[in-house]
């Protein structure tokens, strides 16, 4: 295990050096005045739009606004690095999100080091990617897809941008299927890719469920599987991609962080009251509205996860050969 792991895990487990009934009483009392939390990702997104949806139940649970500030830019990083130099006091939370474990394999130069300047709070949920092909496309399946795949090395192509989730779970895709596929650079996410994967310029796509759910359900694209472990309710005849490439998991997962050294009472009162939004029925039926099913963890747990998926992304980033300016 690597000391950066360990660092984390041990923000996770640490405890505040208070004697037990001042936390006890300070808990009780947090928060006393607005939380933000920073998203570091614009308007609209999937982040923006459940960092908002958590955003409104905890407030409702704590009596206090939890106020959503958008903070884009470098792949997230920018907002990321915002939230570590904020004071450590509770009232600046991090939406945390999949990237968060790739940008320290694919950035040479950051300013911060995840895994040591943020605690983990909990997790928010996990949402699928799906593979999908144009319909002229004649696989109607991912061991199909496997063997055109194989029996045309080099002629498909998937559409991703030029760094961070959709285009590692293609890459992890390819490395762990043993096949070549090339990778279609674009500038920005979903919007385009799909497009031109309705219009035939595309053979494969990885994108997020959000994205693609509806083509999907309407037949105008084919959904061959999704990239969670597991079916997703939001499209149950599709099979995990595990099914037929054994290990194969690359969903985007969300959650919240804090600066270093928050007290630790207050990471287990946000943990806490996030885990009981996460076990409403309303919430379980809202997220699956976009395909996201509930993640709850305790801090030690999440940053337990958060630092397995830093080593695994690392892996596939090393594969690739890629690196963000």
């Amino acid at each position: 295990m690597k000391l950066p792991r360990r660092q984390f895990l041990h923000l996770a487990a640490g405890a505040a050096a208070l004697p037990a009934v001042s936390r006890f009483a300070r808990a009780q009392a947090y928060p006393t005045r607005p939380v933000r939390i920073i998203v570091p990702y614009p308007p609209g997104g999937t982040p923006d739009i459940v960092g908002r949806m958590m955003g409104e139940w905890l407030s409702e649970r704590l009596g206090q606004q939890f106020i959503i500030e958008n903070r884009p830019g470098a792949g997230g990083n920018i907002g990321t690095e915002t939230a570590v130099r904020a004071p450590a006091d509770g009232y600046t939370l991090l939406y945390v999100v999949t990237a968060n474990a790739i940008s320290p394999a694919l950035f040479d130069k950051l300013n911060f080091n995840f895994l040591h300047d943020i605690a983990p709070v909990g997790g928010i949920t996990r949402v699928p990617n799906v593979v999908s092909v144009t319909p002229s496309l004649p696989v109607e399946t991912i061991p199909q897809l496997i063997a055109h795949a194989k029996a045309n090395p080099g002629k498909l192509n998937f559409g991703a941008p030029t760094a961070g989730t959709l285009l590692l779970a293609g890459e992890l895709f390819k490395m762990m299927a043993g096949i070549n596929i090339v990778h279609v650079a674009y500038r920005g996410g979903g919007g385009q890719v799909v497009t031109d994967l309705l219009a035939g310029r595309l053979q494969v796509s990885f994108d997020v469920m959000p994205t693609v759910i509806e083509y999907v359900r309407a037949g105008k694209l084919r959904g061959l599987a999704v990239t969670t472990a597991a079916r997703s309710p939001a499209l149950p005849d599709l099979p995990p991609v595990g099914d037929f490439v054994p290990g194969y998991e690359a969903s985007s997962w969300h959650g919240l962080g804090v600066p270093k050294n928050t007290p630790a009472d207050m990471v287990q009162k946000l943990n806490s009251e996030m885990n009981a939004v996460l076990s409403d029925p309303k919430v379980i039926a809202r997220l699956a509205e976009i395909g996201g099913v509930p993640l709850p963890m305790t801090p030690v747990q999440f940053g337990q996860f958060v630092a397995e998926e830093t080593e695994k992304w690392a892996k596939v980033v090393k594969f690739v050969g890629i690196k963000a300016e």
